[in-house]
């Protein structure tokens, strides 16, 4: 009775985000560890991105999507470490439970979303290596743009009806997630409404709109691994799977980190395991994207001196 009384509406306005409050002692080295995370992920993220559409031999299907990739991990960090940053800082623990929702719907969209993109990606590298003499035919520009579109659309369509779900929920004590950011089995735990209907959809969504790009993903390079073991020629062979080694780098850190997080059991023990693998996910993965795909690739280098010296001169 009380809680129809509620009508929908939380008993507690915010909740308190413990972050990484059992190490008091470091809470500025954190502070100015993250902040270097961030500037370096915005920096690195924003040159990928220039460099994509100021030199016209990026104008590729790989370097368009490699620039959607970009434009989401600028998004992505942006939704959590800023958050992180200020909680180091001011020591300001408390977020407003529908700040909070709506963090956890952006990162829950830009996660989805690169699902799909890597997945996309994925793809265009199975066209490249396995169907060549039929690769600019299949990948044309339309199909990049609905490809990304979808990606987009698709990413957020799940988060959309998740958060939905949970912003109907009450909320009347306890308001403590012992979490860095708003993930969504910490906030049902806070509910005192029935979560069972939610959980199960949550769980049913994920799944739907997050298992398909990953079978997609492993069955192209399953599919690029076979080719390239057919290849005669060590070198050729090495040419080949070079051209899309730092994706499948990527995949690896993002698809491992994700999975281990969500399938660990949510003990009190592992915790501080979860918390590290989330970072991972969170704050490492869009750092390190920009790092692979340049410091591993010719072509972006190349694009880096042609654009340089266009500025120079």
């Amino acid at each position: 009775m009380a809680k129809m009384e509620m009508n929908n509406e939380s008993a507690i306005s915010e909740f308190i985000l413990l972050g990484f409050g059992d190490v008091q002692d470091l809470q500025i080295p954190l502070f100015l560890l993250f902040l270097l995370v961030y500037i370096a992920t915005m920096a690195g993220n924003l040159l990928i991105l220039l460099l994509i559409v100021a030199d016209q031999h990026l104008h590729t299907p790989m370097y368009f999507f490699l620039g959607n990739l970009s434009v989401l991990e600028l998004c992505y960090s942006s939704t959590i470490l800023p958050q992180m940053l200020v909680i180091f800082l001011s020591g300001n623990k408390g977020i407003f439970i529908r700040l909070c929702i709506m963090q956890y719907f952006a990162f829950g969209g830009f996660a989805g979303t690169e699902c799909y993109l890597l997945s996309v990606m994925s793809y265009d590298h199975y066209l490249a290596i396995c169907k060549p003499l039929h690769y600019a035919t299949l990948m044309n520009l339309r199909l990049c743009q609905y490809l990304a579109c979808g990606s987009w659309i698709s990413g957020f369509m799940a988060s959309t009806i998740i958060t939905s779900l949970m912003s109907q929920l009450t909320f009347c004590g306890p308001n403590v997630i012992n979490h860095f950011f708003c993930d969504s089995s910490p906030i049902l735990k806070l509910s005192c409404s029935d979560t069972q209907l939610a959980s199960t959809l949550i769980f049913l969504l994920s799944s739907t709109f997050t298992l398909p790009p990953f079978v997609l993903t492993l069955a192209s390079y399953v599919c690029i691994i076979v080719k390239v073991l057919r290849i005669s020629s060590a070198a050729e062979r090495q040419k080949t799977f070079s051209t899309c080694s730092s994706h499948l780098s990527v995949v690896t850190i993002f698809y491992g980190t994700l999975m281990i997080v969500y399938m660990l059991p949510g003990t009190n023990e592992l915790i501080d395991i979860n918390k590290f693998f989330s970072v991972c996910y969170t704050a490492l993965t869009p750092l390190v994207n920009p790092l692979i795909y340049s410091l591993r690739n010719r072509e972006v280098k190349r694009a880096l001196k042609r654009v340089l010296h266009r500025c120079c001169n």
